[in-house]
């Protein structure tokens, strides 16, 4: 059977689904770039062991999915949705009252709720409570610190949860719940070399790891060299076809990891500007690369 571009599964894509969960290095802008470049005959699972926001997944819409993650949160939020245990309604009734809590709690005084609410998800874990910190905590970060907590601080926005930012979230998770309606898909929270290691040649996988060199691990994790160039090199033994995202080169600098660890691969690359990031140089032009184990790269239009 010949191969057909990804983006082909479902359709194109013009403008990507943005989902409801925030974080630095999300993919939004990139989407369309990422699904018409690589080539997959959908027959098997999707596979994705870096998750985060999981904007690629619900955008390339396999019918069958098995995506994880280290972020045990991340996780237990898009299970939640996926089995309807996380309702619209339930979204938007914990986002009305904790933001009027957050609002009502006057000046000089908003951040205290905003760190109420903190300390209870560090005891407790509920996927809303994780919801509502990332919509509320500063420049949308996903961060924890050695021992597991959550430790952003907040925005300092206590009108944040206005209708039309809760509308905008609910609509979110309604579009999300929508997606994944009747589709395959488990969410489990476990390494990236477990997922590997479960791969078949039918399936394909795609990587999007803390980028080498830019320090934007999000959960508890460091991601060194050595990890890193493990990855390639588990990735090019892999039975089926992979994709993997990272930084090619900024103004300042180059990435030497790619040609050290991924001069196998066929790359492509586009422009990109991040937004989302604890500091300036997190924020600022990037050339993105798209590492892809040959044979499974569309044709360049």
């Amino acid at each position: 059977m010949p191969t057909i571009p990804m983006a082909q599964l479902p359709r194109a894509i013009d403008k990507a689904y943005v989902p409801p969960v925030k974080c630095q290095g999300i993919k939004t802008a990139l989407v369309p770039f990422i699904l018409q470049s690589i080539r997959w005959e959908g027959d098997g699972r999707w596979i994705e062991p870096f998750l985060g926001s999981g904007v690629v997944l619900f955008n390339a819409l396999p019918e069958r999915a098995v995506v994880s993650d280290v972020n045990p949160h991340i996780i237990d939020l898009y299970r939640g949705i996926h089995s309807g245990d996380i309702t619209v309604d339930a979204v938007r009734a914990h986002l009305e009252r904790e933001g009027e809590r957050l609002r009502q709690t006057g000046p000089g005084a908003d951040e205290s709720y905003y760190y109420e609410v903190r300390d209870r998800f560090n005891k407790e874990g509920d996927p809303l409570d994780f919801l509502f910190l990332n919509r509320s905590c500063f420049n949308g970060m996903i961060r924890f610190n050695k021992k597991g907590a959550f430790n952003v601080p907040f925005c300092r926005k206590p009108e944040r949860f206005r209708k039309a930012y809760v509308t905008r979230i609910t609509n979110q998770v309604a579009a999300l719940t929508d997606r994944m309606a009747g589709r395959d898909w488990t969410f489990l929270c476990r390494d990236w070399r477990q997922a590997l290691a479960s791969c078949r040649p039918d399936d394909f996988v795609y990587l999007d790891p803390p980028y080498i060199g830019r320090n934007t691990g999000y959960f508890n994790t460091k991601w060194p060299h050595k990890e890193a160039d493990e990855l390639a090199h588990l990735t090019r033994q892999l039975p089926c076809g992979a994709a993997l995202s990272m930084w090619k080169k900024t103004q300042q600098r180059q990435n030497a990891h790619i040609p050290q660890s991924w001069s196998w691969a066929v790359e492509r690359t586009s422009d990109h500007f991040y937004h989302v990031g604890a500091t300036e140089d997190l924020r600022n032009a990037v050339v993105e690369a798209l590492l892809i184990t040959p044979g499974f790269e569309a044709p360049i239009p």
